[in-house]
């Protein structure tokens, strides 16, 4: 089979063969680009096999390419790198390798096609492609990742046990692709991440991390979620999310399965955004529900305070996963904390100070909350689905006229503290705090606009009343 016409799109690859055919090694692309091409997909990655130095191949292609090209060298693992507009070309040696089943990182010797092969994780990642002269264009399949792909197959190219043993992140990235690409694992492939589970424990979080988000970035992430679930994967990386499954009955009353319920809202996010953090608030939405539960004969279940409890979890579970701490950590925390404020919004009648409080404290964040809120209802009623959303609808549109009249996304009081002390003649102090914030509610409650003078004179009045005097 050959692919000499689809690799004509990629001109860089001509010049990676020109360069190859000058030093007289032979050359290859190989893995996931070749996989992407055969499935039509854009890939952005092209990894370069040479059975020689890949330093020295890059080396030649970027002198060729322009005296203004980079090559990025990592000597220590024999690889070089090379940005071409979008596309990133990574060049290796081809290469054996042997591991310690102590360490995921391996005795590394130079190699044969075949033994670079052989290392790949899965067979639709072991396929290459030849970038000679005579056979350019050529697929070289030992592994049948051609007849896997048409079957939508993850399958380890050599025993899947020593695959995993090898190098346990590749347990992660085989349910990455197969909720990537909707294909299935396997089953000895899948039983033996079953029985080689415990080994992710010699795998540092952040790459572990780095491979859930790729799951949750997916189409589909609730597939990747329960393929980690039944593997065991779950429990060990996550246990708090594995802490929601389950239904506990008493005196014939259940709750929902929060596990079901959460993926569910995870899908639903996923419909209508790309945005990885607004994901991980949809799995984090519902997570203290554990820590909250509680039953009482009258009322059934109850999680009370959960969106409280779960938005300190948020920092924890971060720190833990090794995710970020800094504003998209804040983004999801504060997202936790209030996703039931436009559900309990849209039960009641609405009220105009109870919607400026939602627009002050979500800020620039309310589309996203309103999204999550909507994702959060899945109901197996249809009806009650339309309601709770046409309810929405109601709600949105309330805090759309809200924001264009009284302009509260970013809102500041136009009372500062220092107002307070040079009107009153105080030092730093209590009264200075209590003002402060009777001047806000009012704001907020709509008694008085957030301008100078009618806020002004209204904390005069209420300093007054305090026993405090103008100067």
């Amino acid at each position: 089979m050959n692919f000499k016409e689809q690799l004509s799109g990629y001109p860089i690859l001509e010049i990676v063969a020109k360069a190859a055919a000058e030093l007289g090694v032979e050359a290859y692309v190989i893995g996931g680009f070749v996989r992407d091409l055969i499935l039509k997909r854009d890939s952005k990655d092209i990894d370069i096999v040479s059975i020689g130095s890949g330093i020295e191949l890059a080396e030649l292609v970027a002198s060729q390419l322009g005296p203004d090209v980079f090559v990025s060298i990592f000597k220590t693992f024999g690889t070089a790198q090379i940005r071409q507009g979008e596309l990133e070309i990574e060049f290796v040696g081809a290469r054996k390798e042997s591991y310690r089943s102590d360490s995921r990182k391996p005795a590394v010797e130079d190699g044969t096609l075949a033994d670079d092969q052989n290392r790949r994780d899965f067979t639709i990642n072991a396929m290459g492609i030849s970038l000679d002269k005579k056979s350019f264009g050529e697929l070289i399949d030992p592994f049948d990742g051609m007849k896997d792909l048409r079957k939508k197959i993850i399958r380890t190219p050599l025993e899947p046990e020593i695959t995993f043993s090898d190098d346990p992140l590749r347990m992660m990235r085989a349910i990455r692709f197969a909720s990537q690409l909707n294909f299935d694992i396997e089953p000895d492939t899948f039983d033996a991440i079953v029985k080689m589970k415990d080994r992710i424990s010699i795998v540092s979080m952040e790459r572990i991390s780095d491979e859930l988000n790729k799951i949750i970035l997916s189409k589909t992430p609730s597939y990747g979620f329960k393929l980690l679930f039944h593997a065991g994967l779950l429990e060990i990386i996550f246990p708090e999310m594995i802490e929601l499954q389950g239904v506990e009955n008493i005196e014939g009353k259940g709750h929902k399965d929060n596990f079901y319920h959460t993926l569910q809202v995870l899908d639903n996010v996923s419909q209508h955004t790309n945005d990885l953090w607004l994901r991980w608030a949809a799995i984090l939405h519902d997570i203290a529900k554990p820590a909250t539960k509680k039953f009482d004969k009258k009322i059934g279940w109850s999680f009370h305070n959960h969106e409280e409890v779960g938005a300190r979890m948020v920092p924890v579970i971060f720190r833990r996963m090794k995710l970020p701490l800094n504003e998209k950590m804040r983004f999801v925390k504060k997202l936790v904390r209030l996703h039931l404020r436009p559900i309990v919004l849209s039960k009641e009648q609405i009220t105009d100070s109870a919607m400026r409080r939602l627009l002050v404290e979500a800020g620039e964040d309310i589309e996203a909350l309103m999204k999550l809120c909507r994702a959060d209802i899945t109901s197996k009623n249809p009806e009650k689905v339309k309601r709770y959303l046409h309810n929405f609808d109601l709600v949105e549109k309330k805090l759309k006229d809200l924001e264009e009249r009284d302009k509260l996304r970013n809102f500041q009081p136009v009372i500062t503290g220092e107002m307070i002390m040079e009107a009153f003649g105080l030092k730093p102090a209590k009264e200075v705090g209590i003002i402060k914030e009777i001047v806000r509610e009012a704001i907020l409650e709509g008694a008085i606009p957030n301008e100078y003078e009618q806020a002004f004179a209204y904390m005069i009045r209420e300093g007054e009343k305090m026993g405090l005097k103008a100067q």
